[in-house]
């Protein structure tokens, strides 16, 4: 393996460019920087055609390597003419002589994007022209440029060519080599994207022997969890789900590792009701302290926040409607970081511009709870991959095991506290009643615990809004998973639950069943659990 006899040059002057791109935004501003600095141009098919039509003296790529375009296109590039051209080490005699008895010209700079792959699989198209819209010689030339980057610049995104234009054709040492590496990452990513669609959308494989997932960097954030560590957000490349990371901020500081995290817990959770009736979410710490649905936004939010109010104090809200200005001024009476809403009318807006810190995201579409997708956790030493948890209940689903059957409003508020409690972190109780959380007891190493905190703070907030009695009175009350020991029922009953929804499937359900009879509760299994560490 040849490597330079001698350190590589700082300035490298352009003297020859090869230009071959699917994108053309300001291709022809390049094309014209070049030649005014006396660059010979060498191109292909339509690359050539737009530098024409704007009047640049252009040479086919076909009359460097002798051989026509041919096999509509698939063959043009894949040439020693081109890539001796580009792998060249300069100051190496042998490679030098080569390059003379061959007659192979050097290649200063290479400017290439890739067949657009990603947009063909979104806009739907068959089979045939996905593999059509696989670039070979595109990437190969990006790869031969970029391994030479002593003495070759690659330029693969048209946002680089004003550096290139702001050199005066002669490029140094640093910015070759970063464009090397961003070349590098733009083959990886294609590749990343054409193996994903391969193993996923044409062969089904949910986990395939090797996974690449494309993604790119969005922005650094201030730091992570904590200060001293470090941040960033990457989206995917090609089609997705939009979601948190995706939506518009209108106003407020940047975004943090945690505000991103909060606030895709809490609009993961209202999208579970984007077809029910105006619903809020209030989230701190990733999991919900208060969630509640009414006739209108603003009836909803007093509920959700009568759940929780101290918890609610620096929390993130997210709700299911377009926000309101009179919403808006409620949300405003207390400290809130992030409120993430599918749009905001003007009025909502103006009363929300008078809070400089917070942070206004509007989403539009809210995601699908039911979507298709993977999850992801890195451990030492590996990484696990799970499919997310898009499991949904509906009354048909439910198995009544108790001597009494829920009433009809039971069974609403069993499915509602249900559906909360799928996206609170496990150990996880909820009580609900009449379309709003009455207590979350979230996180705890035993069910019991969290029962009773859950109880606790539906006393603390009973208190605190001046009500005779706590909303766990004549509540449903749902647990993540089966509980294992009649205990945690009977902390229930103890703080006025009249219903129960919970999985099922404990060794000791026959206990569990026999004492919700005993207390005369309902109790309905659904068979599905949502545990969420």
């Amino acid at each position: 393996m040849k490597t330079p006899t001698t350190p590589a040059p700082d300035k490298v002057a352009i003297k020859r460019a090869l230009l071959s791109v699917s994108d053309k935004s300001g291709l022809v501003e390049l094309g014209q920087a070049l030649a005014g600095w006396g660059v010979e141009l060498v191109s292909t098919g339509g690359t050539a055609k737009a530098l024409r039509d704007a009047g640049l003296d252009v040479k086919d790529i076909s009359d460097i390597t002798g051989f026509p375009e041919m096999m509509d296109g698939r063959v043009k590039t894949l040439h020693p003419m081109v890539h001796g051209g580009l792998l060249s080490v300069r100051d190496d005699p042998e490679h030098a002589k080569a390059m003379t008895d061959h007659g192979i010209g050097a290649i200063d700079l290479v400017v290439v994007n890739l067949y657009p792959f990603a947009q063909t699989v979104a806009k739907g198209a068959g089979r045939d022209e996905v593999i059509e819209n696989i670039d070979i010689g595109g990437p190969s030339m990006v790869r031969s440029a970029a391994k030479n980057h002593a003495y070759v610049t690659i330029a693969t995104d048209p946002a680089d060519y004003a550096e290139i234009i702001a050199s005066g054709g002669t490029t140094d040492f640093a910015l070759r080599k970063r464009f090397a590496a961003k070349a590098f990452a733009a083959t990886a990513t294609y590749d990343a994207m054409i193996s994903s669609w391969f193993a996923h959308a044409d062969q089904g494989q949910f986990f395939p022997e090797a996974l690449s997932i494309p993604v790119r960097k969005a922005e650094e954030l201030r730091y992570g969890e904590n200060p001293h560590q470090q941040a960033a957000l990457y989206l995917p490349v090609g089609p997705t789900a939009r979601g948190i990371a995706q939506a518009t901020q209108v106003q407020g500081k940047e975004l943090s590792y945690n505000n991103y995290n909060d606030a895709d817990a809490a609009l993961e959770l209202v999208s579970e009701f984007r077809d029910g009736p105006p619903t809020v979410v209030i989230v701190k710490h990733a999991n919900p302290c208060g969630v509640a649905s009414a006739d209108t936004l603003i009836e909803a939010y007093e509920a959700a926040l009568a759940c929780d109010s101290v918890s609610a104090f620096g929390g993130i809200i997210a709700v299911n409607r377009p926000l309101d200005g009179k919403t808006a001024e409620a949300i405003s009476g207390i400290f809130t970081e992030v409120v993430a809403a599918p749009d905001a009318d003007d009025e909502a807006k103006a009363v929300f511009a008078k809070k400089k810190n917070l942070r206004l995201l509007l989403t539009g579409d809210l995601p699908d709870p039911a979507r298709a997708g993977l999850t992801m956790k890195s451990i030492a030493g590996g990484v696990l991959l799970q499919s997310r948890d898009n499991g949904r209940i509906g009354l048909e689903d439910l198995k009544v095991v108790t001597k009494r059957a829920p009433t009809e409003q039971e069974l609403k508020d069993c499915l509602f506290a249900w559906t909360v409690a799928k996206h609170v972190k496990s150990n996880a109780i909820v009580y609900a009643k009449g379309g709003s959380t009455a207590g979350v007891g979230a996180g705890q190493m035993n069910r019991l615990e969290s029962a009773r905190i859950a109880a606790w703070k539906a006393k603390d907030a009973a208190e605190k809004a001046g009500w005779a009695t706590p909303r766990t009175i004549g509540s449903a009350v749902a647990s993540d998973a089966f509980f294992p020991f009649a205990d945690g029922l009977l902390a229930a009953v103890e703080a006025g639950a009249t219903a129960v929804i919970q999985p099922g499937g404990s060794i000791r359900d026959a206990e569990v069943i026999a004492a919700a009879d005993e207390a005369g509760l309902a109790m309905v299994f659904t068979g599905m659990r949502h545990f969420r560490h």
